[in-house]
């Protein structure tokens, strides 16, 4: 299993995601559907962000916006993320995201191929974040309800549990605008006994098979 796993944007360490590669970097999906709540130019400019830090990296980018598998068999969208030998998950609303990744199937071709050891999973804030058992306590930061806003549907509440514990982005980051609300959620995390790690922003959580380690 590969995870870079950023507080914020790409992180101070970039060297090591490309270590996790094993190889020149090449193609890569960018999954931008945290911010599917967001309106389309918004939604569009932070795709372009993501895709031209990318590109700097080597990198050939290509959206892969789960919201085009709403509506198609069961098994497309893992047709889809075969072409990719890595993945970029960019911030935004958490339960967005899980939202769209439940709906497409990409959630379990996601989990299926990072314990298969088949693709490099990358991403910050709530990309991240989405991997934990559980997505509760990070309504203290994300609201819930964009997905009914949004889909007009109940969100979803368990995370893909890659990880065994919840991840907290940009706490002690005083340039963010979230780092107070994440400090909740790690107050809340503490109180509750909730197994979790906090980052800051520039930091990173690299996994890979065994080792983990915050960088």
């Amino acid at each position: 299993m590969r995870l870079y796993l950023s507080s914020f944007r790409m992180g101070d360490h970039p060297d090591r995601l490309l270590g996790l590669l094993g190889s020149e970097p090449g193609r890569i999906a960018v999954v931008a559907n945290a911010m599917d709540a967001a309106p389309d130019e918004v939604r569009r400019a932070g795709v372009e962000r993501e895709t031209d830090a990318l590109v700097e990296l080597g990198f050939d980018p290509q959206e892969l916006d789960l919201r085009e598998f709403f509506h198609r068999p069961a098994g497309e969208v893992e047709t889809a993320l075969d072409a990719f030998p890595a993945v970029w998950v960019r911030g935004g609303n958490v339960f967005v995201l899980r939202y769209a990744m439940a709906r497409s199937g990409a959630d379990s071709v996601l989990s299926s191929r990072l314990r298969e050891d088949t693709i490099v999973y990358a991403g910050y804030s709530a990309g991240p974040c989405v991997l934990a058992p559980s997505l509760q306590g990070l309504e203290l930061c994300d609201f819930a309800q964009d997905v009914t806003r949004t889909w007009g549907d109940e969100p979803v509440w368990n995370g893909l549990a890659i990880l065994d514990h919840a991840f907290v982005p940009h706490v002690d980051s005083p340039g963010h605008v979230e780092t107070e609300a994440c400090g909740r959620i790690a107050e809340h995390y503490r109180a509750n006994g909730t197994p979790h790690r906090t980052l800051s922003d520039g930091q990173v959580l690299v996994i890979e098979g065994d080792t983990s380690a915050i960088i």
